[in-house]
């Protein structure tokens, strides 16, 4: 099973905000599918965008084969 660190998308529909949460999960899995672990999350709706990793737990999983996303990346790259 190859895994992914990539966004779960958390929504309120009824005012359409969307907020995302940094996950590791299956690759094969559907973007809203089943988590093995959270990591963070992500608020683009707040002014500044507010954004919390667990650094230590993403360079962990990436250690034992997680694949990150270009977003996540990106994420990093802003938070280091």
């Amino acid at each position: 099973m190859a895994v992914a660190i990539r966004l779960k998308k958390v929504s309120d529909t009824s005012k359409k905000r969307h907020n995302f949460r940094i996950v590791v999960m299956d690759e094969l899995k559907p973007r809203d599918g089943r988590v093995i672990e959270q990591l963070g999350y992500y608020d683009p709706a707040k002014n500044p965008a507010s954004l919390k990793l667990d650094k230590e737990k993403i360079l962990a999983w990436e250690k034992k084969g997680a694949k990150i996303s270009a977003t996540v990346r990106s994420f990093l790259k802003k938070v280091k």
